[in-house]
């Protein structure tokens, strides 16, 4: 499979994306919890590049292979916390917004408002929107897995 595109995005476009960044990792979530999010967004959504740069500079924030390997199964697996798992749910809610699908019940949303404040759930909301915005363009031009990252 080819990418269907070879240039670089609008510079305006950018330095949106700069500032966007600059205020999810403001918030004061935890940047180690913010690259789960991406992961898990980006899996869910199939998105190749985002999923090989994630593990990376997850990697680079001291996240370990273990965990890592079992965000995918989060649910079934010790390890991870009750703060990491109510994001992770948030995550896949606010992801999963096909027709018919339930979104962020106010189940999820209270859990995740039990473990974050409103500036770090701000981050997390945001971190998953950007995510979601990468993994649709990624998929829809086919870019592809570390040729670009």
């Amino acid at each position: 499979m080819e990418a269907r595109m070879k240039s670089k995005a609008n510079p305006d476009v950018t330095t949106a994306i700069q500032h966007l960044y600059t205020a999810i990792h403001a918030g004061g979530a935890d940047p180690r919890l913010l690259e789960l999010v991406h992961l898990r967004a980006s899996q869910i959504n199939g998105c190749s590049p985002c999923v090989f740069a994630g593990v990376a500079s997850a990697k680079r924030h001291g996240e370990t292979d273990e965990r890592l390997h079992n965000v995918v199964t989060w649910r079934e697996t010790p390890f991870f916390t009750e703060a990491e798992r109510a994001a992770l749910a948030l995550t896949e809610a606010a992801t999963r917004i096909q027709d018919g699908a339930p979104g962020v019940t106010d189940e999820i949303w209270d859990v995740a408002a039990a473990h974050f404040d409103e500036t770090q759930l701000s981050s997390i909301i945001l971190e998953i929107a950007l995510t979601n915005f990468f993994n649709r363009i990624n998929r829809t031009i086919r870019e592809q897995a570390g040729k670009t990252w």
